[in-house]
This record gives C-alpha cells, structure tokens and sequence, in this order.
C-alpha cells in the first residue's frame, strides 16, 4: 500500500459538526448565481454607464464569477474548521522513521559476476546507498549462509556500519548453505526490542522453497522488501511470498527509493493504530487555497452584488479581526510573521516548525504538551529543565531520557532513580537493566575517584597528579601512563590494530558457530 493510500483511508474529521455548513454553503451559492435576476438589476444610485462598467457582464458569460470565489473561500474555512485529519502527533520519544533490519544472503551463489562486480559487492553498494536515503535512521545488520549472524545492533551510527558492511563477503562465513528462514527469526526478534513497527529487508539471489511457510507465517507488523540480485530480478520462491515488496535490483537508486516508500508507508500506517497519540489537525493546510481564491478581489471589476454575501463575507473576517495581536519586539516583518503564526498555527505545531528550524530554545518555549516541551528542552542543552520536565510524564521513555539528562547534568544517583522507575513502568523496557548497571558504574567510578582526591595517595598515586575530569578530550577514553609515557587514548589505541575487519568477522562468526548455547547468533556485540 502507497503512502497515498495509507492516507486516504485513514482521513476523517476531528469537529464533524462542521461539516453540516458545507450543504448551507452550497444552498446560498447556488440560489445567488443561478437566479434569474442574478446580475441583471442595475443600482438607481448609480450612473447607467458606470454600472455597466462595474457590472459582472453576461455578456461575456464567465465561467468563473465573484460569488464562485465566495463559495470556494467558504468551502476551505468550513472543511478547515471540520479538522482533517490523516496522520497521528510525531511522538518525540519515538524514531520518524521505521528501524530497519538489512540481511544480506552471502551464500556461494552470491559470489557470482553476472551482475557486476558480483552480487555481493553490488549488495553492498546497495546497503550503503540506503543508509544515505535513510538519513541516519535506527539500521541493524544480519548476515547469514548456513549460519546466521548479527553483525550490528540497531544504530543510528552510519560510521558504524560502513565498515562492517564493507567487510562481508561469502569468505567470512564459516557454514556454506542458504538459512534464510533463521535470518528473519533473528531480524524480527532485533526489532522487538524497539517495540515499534519497523522494515526488514532482504538482499539476496533466491530463496530455498522449503523456507518459504517461515515467510508466509511471519509477523505482519513488520514491512518485509526484498531486492533481488539477479539479473532481471527473477526468483521463482520470492515472487510467491504474500505481503511483500519484491523489487528487482537498477543501476541507480531506483530500486531502493521505491523500498524506501513503500517501508515509510508500512511504518505510517501501523502507527496509525496506537490510540495512545493524538491525530494532528491538517485543517490549517486548506487556509492556503483560501487565500489564494481571495486575491481574486484585486480583479477590476470583480464586484458582487447583493448583502447576503457580504454578510457572509463579514462572519468570515470578523473571527480573524477580532483575534488579539501580541507584542513583540523583533521588527515589524518578525511581528507581522509571529502575528499570522499566532492565528493560524496552535502552539504545539508552532513548536514543531520550530524544531523542524532546529530553534530548540524557541521550540522549547511555544510547547504546551509536555513531551514535546521535554524533548525541546533536552534537544536545546537544557538537560536539567528537560530532566524536571520528563519527570512530570509516567512512561518509560520518559523516565529513561530523564536518567540520560540528569546523567548528562551530572546528577548521577538521580539518574539510577530514573533508570529504575523507568523499569518499574515496563518491566520488559529494552536495556533497562544495562542503563541501571551503567548508570551504578558511573557513580561508583566518580565517588571512588573523588576519594582519591581526598586522599591522595591511595595506590601510589597524589591527588595532584591525575585529571579526571578530561576537559580538552571530552569524549575520549584515556589511560594514566608510567612516568616518562606519553598517554595513549582509546583512539590511539585502536589505530595501532591491524586486524582487518574481514579477519575480524570470520573469527567471530567462527566462534558463535561453535558456540553450543542457545541461538548464539543473537548474542548482542
């Protein structure tokens, strides 16, 4: 189903009522312009000549006349004020755009060159052209031949999985074979941890039909695309699978843009059903049409006659004369702006077009649902506003990114609090234990460090010759070095590896093959 589509079936009206003045509009539209004496009478105060002048001339029959632009104007207000509405309010907690799971097929017939340079290689193209149009989306990574592996937990740190991506080949893997079906078990137990909806897609050559009931029974929450690398895009067992997007693979991004939409429609529309977001209002989308229809008056001779519609024109624009024009400070055209953004805009949507500016101080501000207030304020640096803030709001998200901004704003025993209620509220929260242990790790390792401060001699070493703090290399993990060493950063460190990531994931996928344990290729990394 398109993003279009998943629109359209989910459009209703927020204030139906509304739409009751819509059969009045059309009643009074059709009486003024299609009566017999429409346009006929001239007014005795005015002149024969000027009247005919001013007069909307049957003579030229327009198909488009004053009291039509009326009509229209009135039809947007009242479809406006009624409050379509097709999409539920972004939560901020949440991701905008679906996780995915991209499982790459490296079995031996992946190796084959007629899509060059091979298929494998051109999936790897591929993988990293959708990391680009997803923008640094949540993205996890699977491989599988015989065995199958998690490579990359979801992250939204394209750094991450470039190089990983790059390092797969058929050569890592240590059982030969085609275990498809194990790939989608582990893809869809990755997205269970975000418990939101979220794509998985597929990148392979064909599919074993014996596998294919593990395809047809799956989870239905979950978009599944696959793109096949072959040439053509044939595969006689993908094409059989139901509720699916086969795309075959293109020269250019043809393929992926196409999975891209029809993954962001299938994420959209299973949003749809969380009743615990509102709908957003749309109806401030029709004050455009409306104007436009209003410039029209500008026109000479574009005159309409008759106090029914003047009446009606003065009940449209005194609710906007009568609304209160706040003082500002900025200039008039900043004044004049704000002004129009105050009529048409709530609150709550002025701060998300400020988000979407990235003003997170202004956005902050013009927030009333607390939620969105937090997120502003946590986005804007606030961390320990924003920590007050995600205190006022019972979720587990909420408590989380409190405990990260009270970490954050270095108040490390409340954020062990936080991580703790955040459990309470959902006890199956994902991470939740590994936040609390991190978070114990923090304060133990911060109060033992300020009791060697104190003392200044505990293991050999005075108070005066370690910083802890590590204000010029925040970020960086650092070692303290024996007398007459220069430091060796955590980065430093890493460069004087040279193990190849390709040696690196044919070990480790060699170790969780033989690893007895249950499902041992799920094992986080």
């Amino acid at each position: 189903m398109s993003e279009l589509l998943v629109n359209f079936s989910a459009l209703h009206f927020l204030r139906p009522l509304w739409l009751l003045a819509i059969p009045v509009i059309l009643v009074v539209w059709w009486w003024l312009r299609f009566r017999p004496d429409a346009g006929a009478a001239i007014p005795a105060q005015m002149a024969p000549h000027l009247a005919k002048a001013l007069q909307v001339g049957q003579r030229r029959n327009r198909w488009l006349r004053p009291i039509d632009t009326i009509a229209g104007v009135l039809l947007c207000l009242a479809l406006g004020t009624a409050g379509p509405s097709w999409s539920r309010v972004p939560d901020p907690l949440m991701s905008r755009t679906a996780p995915m799971v991209m499982v790459l097929s490296l079995s031996n017939s992946m190796d084959q060159t007629d899509i060059p340079p091979s298929r494998y290689e051109r999936a790897r193209q591929k993988m990293l052209d959708m990391l680009n149009i997803r923008h640094g989306a949540p993205t996890a990574l699977v491989a599988y031949a015989g065995s199958v592996h998690r490579v990359v937990p979801l992250t939204d740190d394209v750094d991450l999985l470039r190089p990983y991506i790059e390092g797969l080949s058929p050569e890592v893997m240590p059982e030969p074979g085609n275990n498809a079906a194990g790939a989608l078990k582990l893809a869809q137990s990755i997205l269970k941890e975000k418990k939101t909806p979220g794509a998985i897609l597929f990148m392979l050559d064909d599919l074993p039909p014996d596998q294919l009931s593990a395809f047809s029974q799956r989870e239905a929450d979950d978009g599944l695309g696959f793109l096949v690398m072959t040439p053509g895009g044939k595969s006689a067992s993908v094409d059989k699978i139901k509720d699916a997007k086969v795309v075959a693979v293109t020269p250019d991004q043809e393929d992926l843009q196409s999975l891209d939409r029809y993954f962001e429609a299938s994420y959209q529309n299973a949003l749809l059903d969380d009743d615990t977001r509102q709908w957003e209002d749309r109806g401030w989308w029709l004050a455009w049409p409306a104007a436009l229809l209003a410039l029209l008056w500008f026109r000479r001779g574009w005159v309409i006659q008759g106090r029914t519609v003047s009446v009606l024109l003065a009940l449209t624009l005194v609710p906007l004369l009568a609304l209160p024009t706040p003082a500002r400070a900025e200039g008039f055209l900043s004044n004049t702006a704000n002004t129009i953004a105050d009529w048409l805009l709530t609150p709550d949507q002025k701060g998300q077009v400020l988000m979407y500016r990235k003003n997170y101080k202004a956005a902050a501000e013009a927030f009333t649902d607390p939620s969105h207030k937090a997120h502003a304020l946590y986005m804007s640096g606030q961390y320990e506003a924003a920590a007050k803030a995600f205190a006022t709001i019972d979720t587990a998200d909420a408590a989380t990114f409190q405990g990260i901004a009270e970490i954050k704003s270095r108040q490390y025993r409340p954020a062990v609090r936080s991580f703790e209620r955040a459990l309470q509220l959902d006890p199956e929260y994902p991470d939740g234990e590994k936040n609390i242990q991190l978070a114990k790790q923090i304060v133990e390792f911060v109060e033992t460090t300020r009791e060697q401060s104190d003392t200044g001699e505990e293991g050999g070493i005075g108070a005066d010759e370690i910083k802890f703090d590590n204000e010029a290399n925040k970020g960086a993990d650092t070692e303290s070095a024996g007398e007459g060493e220069a430091p060796v950063s955590a980065e430093q460190w890493m460069s004087t590896l040279n193990t190849k990531t390709e040696d690196f994931l044919r070990q480790r996928f060699a170790i969780e093959a033989t690893d007895t344990g249950d499902e041992p290729q799920e094992r986080e990394q």
